[in-house]
């Protein structure tokens, strides 16, 4: 989420001057093209509150054409604000932001929600979600996330990547590689209890790759620990066929994505707590990498049928097994793959996402 808005901003200020409200510590990350404003504090309720007062402050000084909310969760202050200054409100949705199970934040945010001028959702599965929180069908632009593109086609030096694999003891075999939050509806260890022990039945010197750690500071913050995943990993038999790297640099991330053989993806059907995209399939076929999933929320996509990947039913775990083991052992083209990602390219992702404000996004 954080990166995306770091895009969104980056993007938008090649169409018009942008200035961001965001929490503490967001200012060392900020695009050198962009000016920020920062809350002091990064905690919840806090930084709502003085988002809403410093950003009703800088509007009146600054007089923007657009305050834009960089997800349902501060919608409200994007929407009072605007019509405070005769503004337009727009509401970048991602999904779980429109179905909260909180009777207050249904009763305040959605309708706020729906208020706004423009809701840009980033799927049509999440377009659907706006539909049903109220959100008018004229005022919805679906702008998928866009990716960060490698510099070339090429994995990285082999001499690191050999030696990246010694460092973090991950063998000499197929690697499938996880990348996300530890949380429920990413669906890990459903996928290290159901669906790994069939892969290591057939590839049994394969590994996983577990990339990520709990969240903290969201809207849903329940997680999966690593303690647990473990559990079910020795009740299955395949605790040999795990390693964790935990929160990782950038760079380690594409020495991950530059040895990996197949991306899984057995993200959970789950009532009100939905997959708006699936941002990290798009980065794994930027490499080449393609990607196992299960067909739910915004999935599909960022999955392309037998050319980025393999969608496959919610719960058929042994169908997921089976179209893994399909592409460990025989990889889709890797060229094509990587096609099909240059459809999300921040070039175009920022002309969309411009048009969908109303800029100018002609070169």
């Amino acid at each position: 989420m954080e990166r995306l808005n770091w895009h969104i901003a980056q993007e938008l200020s090649r169409y018009a001057q942008v200035r961001v409200l965001g929490p503490k510590g967001s200012a060392s990350l900020a695009p050198e093209e962009v000016a920020i404003d920062e809350a002091t504090s990064e905690k919840m309720g806090p930084f709502l509150l003085q988002a809403f007062l410093r950003c009703l402050r800088i509007a009146r000084r600054w007089r923007p054409d657009i305050i834009m909310a960089g997800s349902g969760l501060t919608a409200p202050i994007a929407v009072i604000v605007a019509r405070f200054i005769g503004a337009r409100a727009v509401v970048y949705a991602h999904g779980l932001d429109l179905t909260v199970d909180h009777a207050v934040y249904r009763r305040v945010w959605l309708p706020l929600v729906a208020r706004a001028d423009t809701v840009i959702v980033n799927s049509s599965a999440t377009r659907e979600l706006a539909l049903r929180a109220g959100v008018r069908s004229d005022r919805l632009r679906i702008v998928h996330p866009g990716v960060e593109l490698p510099a070339n086609s090429e994995p990285g030096d082999l001499q690191d990547l050999a030696e990246f694999r010694r460092k973090h003891d991950l063998g000499p075999g197929k690697l499938l590689i996880s990348v996300g939050r530890l949380t429920p509806r990413k669906g890990i260890l459903e996928f290290v209890r159901d669906v790994l022990p069939g892969i290591v039945a057939r590839v049994p010197h394969c590994t996983l790759v577990i990339v990520g750690d709990a969240p903290v500071h969201a809207l849903a913050a329940a997680s999966q620990s690593v303690e647990s995943i473990q559990a079910v990993a020795r009740q299955a038999s395949v605790a040999a066929n795990i390693r964790f790297l935990g929160k990782i640099t950038d760079d380690e991330l594409s020495m991950v994505y530059g040895i990996a053989n197949l991306h899984v993806f057995p993200v959970q059907l789950r009532p009100n707590d939905p997959e708006g995209f699936g941002m990290v399939a798009i980065e794994a076929a930027a490499r080449g990498v393609a990607t196992v999933a299960y067909r739910v929320g915004g999935v599909p996509d960022a999955v392309a049928e037998n050319q980025s990947g393999r969608l496959i039913n919610p719960g058929d775990s042994s169908g997921f097994a089976s179209a893994a083991i399909a592409l460990l052992e025989r990889p889709l083209d890797a060229d094509a793959i990587a096609a099909f990602a240059q459809r999300f390219s921040w070039d175009r992702v920022g002309k969309q996402l411009a048009e969908a404000l109303g800029a100018d996004a002609q070169e």
